[in-house]
Formats: C-alpha cells, structure tokens, sequence
C-alpha cells in the first residue's frame, strides 16, 4: 500500500492550503472530480503525466482515512 503521506502536501501559498500532489498544483478534490466524472486512471496519468499511478493510489488511501 502506498503512503499517502510521502504524496500529498499541504501548504497556505499553494491553493489556500487544500491537499495536493506534492509538487503540483493538482487538488485531491479536483482528481476524485475527475474520477467521479468517469475518467479513468489512465485518462487521468495521459492528461496530466506529472503524477503517477502512485500518485493515485495516494489519493485513494487519503480519501479512505
């Protein structure tokens, strides 16, 4: 299992202090949008190829804690 916590950061100068992929811009509200919206894990990683598949599998275990 992935540790989150080595993938998502927060920081006040960046997006007012809303979890994010660590050296992106890119919320965690803005990823799970984009999963509820039906794109996929691939989809995802093609259009913004900074993040990985780890990156995503934080994500997940973020949002189950």
């Amino acid at each position: 299992m992935v540790n989150w916590q080595e993938h998502i950061v927060t920081d006040k100068a960046v997006l007012l202090g809303k979890p994010v992929i660590k050296g992106t811009r890119l919320s965690i509200d803005h990823l799970i949008g984009l999963l509820a919206q039906g794109w996929s894990e691939n989809q995802i990683i093609e259009n913004y190829p900074r993040l990985t598949l780890d990156d995503l599998k934080a994500v997940f275990s973020y949002i189950q804690e």
